[in-house]
């Protein structure tokens, strides 16, 4: 069980696309998404308590004895990998030229992310609670849906206990042990 506590904090993470570009518009693209950071959970054993993936970029809310660059370093590496390799195999060829990115050792590679990732630690269970309303609510604030339960790629639902029977992602909340009854 995690309690959230200045001992052992949860983490909001926020990862940008590269020039704010909607590289996550699509359902589809979403659901790469969703599957890689189900994917980098089990790789690096963290726990993840809240997400909503945006046209532009997501937010994460973990729990891990890891750092959060070290969560970020597999969330972010793995969803590259899987996403310019579905943009390289369905021939988007102008979506990849958006992301290229030069590099004189290497010649070119693609980059999918802003290189100044979000990190913000949640000492404690009011401030976690904080940033969980506004993670569900992001896509309510950016006019993508009404109601923040309305919207596919959160876990807002699960909060709601009312969880779709095909959700992109299932989230750890029964893992959280509150020190005030929730």
């Amino acid at each position: 069980m995690f309690r959230i506590c200045k001992d052992s904090p949860a983490y909001y993470l926020t990862s940008v696309a590269k020039d704010r570009l909607p590289v996550f518009r699509k359902d589809n693209i979403k659901e790469i998404v969703c599957k890689a950071i189900a994917e980098a959970r089990t790789s690096a054993g963290f726990l993840l308590f809240a997400y909503v993936v945006m046209p532009d970029h997501l937010h994460t809310i973990v729990g891990s004895e890891l750092k959060p660059s070290k969560v970020l370093q597999y969330i972010n590496g793995i969803i590259s990998r899987r996403l310019i390799q579905f943009l390289k195999d369905e021939g988007h060829q102008r979506s990849l030229q958006k992301l290229r990115h030069e590099d004189m050792r290497r010649n070119y590679r693609y980059s999918l992310w802003d290189h100044h990732p979000n990190a913000k630690l949640l000492p404690n269970e009011d401030i976690f609670l904080q940033k969980l309303r506004y993670v569900h609510l992001n896509p309510v604030r950016a006019g993508l849906v009404e109601k923040a339960e309305d919207y596919r790629f959160s876990s807002a639902r699960i909060w709601s206990r009312r969880p779709l029977e095909d959700e992109p992602l299932l989230v750890d909340i029964d893992q959280i042990k509150w020190y005030s009854r929730r």
